[in-house]
């Protein structure tokens, strides 16, 4: 019997050894990678985000800006935020490339021949951050995005500390340029969808994202040294040849989403009443560009619905509004997903030279501004349309209202970026929407989503306690 038990527990010994030895070595599929090459990964972030957030930019940034209105599904036109429909909650769209890309940023930081990915992205992280929290808020972020090797449950952190403290938006700018400067091995930056791997171009990139939320923050903070130095210097996009962009295809899998979905979808979001109203007071003939005529006109006019209409009560018939143009589903060769732009840049400048913040003339600057927009939106600009009701010091109007509504026309499907200049200066006037869900009140700042209560539900009850259980009402800090 001794004998017996000897040889089954040698036995038993022996199917362990054999099922543990090189167990990890056995139970790995050879042929999946157990890393992924940062040129990969970086061109992934690229066109994700800015794929998803142009779509995010048609089907939800453009109804908080009043550029388009949603005929049905239209919860959010209404202004009930937390809950989104066709589109709505960028928040994952976020969290998925800034932890994506902070595996480009480790392995930059680790791996010899991957330095060159440093600086881009930092100045990556920058810029999704600042997307983020203009956007929410406070967020998680310190804690973030490395869910693996650190915490599953981030805290959240101030928007103030997000945007001025150490490894925070303005400083990592700032690294991502020093991190390209000091680079000087030959090993290409290779994925680079929006520069073609030009190192110099994203250095133009950093700083013009610098002066945009230089500008965004100057009511909380002195930036005026900062921002006459960036001036100075001229090293930031200046022409539309330098924006950082990619472009759309007529063709998948890189055409412009609206283009791929049923014509239903499409057709659910119109004109608004706000648009048609702003470029008509401007006589402005990108109403060309960016929509086309309504089908019941028999001369070519364009007719705009007021946001927010209670679906289940108004009847609307689609022929009698103006569909988004043929360059959102047609031809969507002559669309961009757009990260910053020159015009942009020359606005922001524009409107830091009004307020003294620089010194340069605010006039050139948004006269550049308007000439490169027209530009990027394919439209000759009108010899008279800048001495107009367009012109920087027209009557009835302000050079910072000019300034504003400028950049709030060319900010179309650019992300939820034509909102947030309104939310920071009032700017241009928004009408009330027909059916507010919101008790008239236009949002401002985006709630956090209903996983995240779920997921970090001790960390985000303690944010939203900050904003008043979740308010989307409550002002973000630069906008406080």
């Amino acid at each position: 019997m001794k004998i017996l038990q000897y040889i089954l527990s040698m036995f038993c010994l022996l199917v362990i050894t054999s099922c543990t030895k090189n167990f990890e070595e056995i139970n790995t599929n050879p042929n999946a990678p157990s890393t992924v090459q940062p040129s990969l990964l970086l061109r992934q972030v690229i066109y994700d985000f800015g794929e998803n957030m142009s779509y995010e930019g048609f089907v939800a940034g453009d109804l908080l800006a009043q550029h388009r209105t949603a005929l049905d599904f239209n919860l959010f036109d209404r202004h009930d935020l937390k809950s989104p429909q066709l589109g709505g909650n960028p928040w994952p769209v976020f969290y998925t490339n800034l932890r994506d890309n902070e595996i480009i940023l480790n392995q930059s930081r680790t791996i010899e021949t991957y330095a060159v990915y440093e600086g881009p992205a930092l100045i990556l992280k920058a810029y999704m951050a600042a997307g983020l929290t203009d956007l929410f808020g406070d967020v998680p972020y310190f804690e973030a995005f490395n869910g693996i090797e650190g915490t599953v449950n981030p805290a959240y952190d101030t928007q103030e500390a997000i945007y001025l403290n150490k490894n925070g938006i303005l400083d990592n700018l700032t690294k991502g340029i020093a991190a390209i400067e000091s680079y000087s091995d030959v090993i290409p930056l290779e994925g680079d969808i929006l520069f073609n791997g030009n190192l110099q171009s994203w250095i133009k990139f950093a700083n013009a994202l610098k002066i945009k939320h230089l500008v965004r923050i100057s009511d909380k903070t002195d930036v005026s040294a900062e921002l006459q130095t960036l001036f100075n210097e001229a090293n930031y996009i200046i022409t539309n040849s330098e924006n950082a962009i990619f472009n759309f295809t007529n063709t998948d899998p890189n055409s412009f989403r609206l283009a791929q979905l049923r014509v239903g979808d499409f057709n659910n979001f119109v004109l608004s009443e706000t648009m048609e109203n702003i470029l008509n007071d401007l006589n402005d003939p990108r109403i060309s560009s960016l929509f086309r005529p309504f089908s019941n006109s028999d001369s070519n006019a364009f007719n705009g619905l007021l946001n927010g209409i209670d679906a289940s009560s108004t009847s609307i018939a689609l022929a009698d509004y103006s569909l988004a143009s043929t360059a959102f589903r047609e031809d969507t060769s002559t669309l961009d997903a757009n990260f910053i732009t020159a015009w942009e840049v020359q606005f922001a400048l524009a409107e830091a030279a009004e307020k003294g913040l620089i010194s340069a003339d605010a006039q050139t600057l948004y006269e550049n501004g308007v000439a490169l927009a027209f530009e990027y939106w394919n439209t000759e600009l009108p010899a008279t349309y800048l001495t107009g009701t367009a012109a920087y010091n027209a009557i009835d109007s302000n050079p910072l209202e000019q300034i504003i509504t400028q950049k709030w026309i060319a900010n179309v499907i650019n992300g939820y970026e034509g909102w947030i200049e309104y939310r920071r200066t009032g700017y241009p006037q928004l009408k009330t929407i027909s059916a507010s869900l919101n008790n008239n009140l236009i949002p401002v700042r985006m709630p956090y989503p209903a996983e995240e209560e779920a997921l970090n539900s001790e960390n985000y009850a303690e944010a939203a306690s900050a904003t008043n259980n979740n308010s989307i009402n409550v002002p973000v800090w630069w906008n406080n």
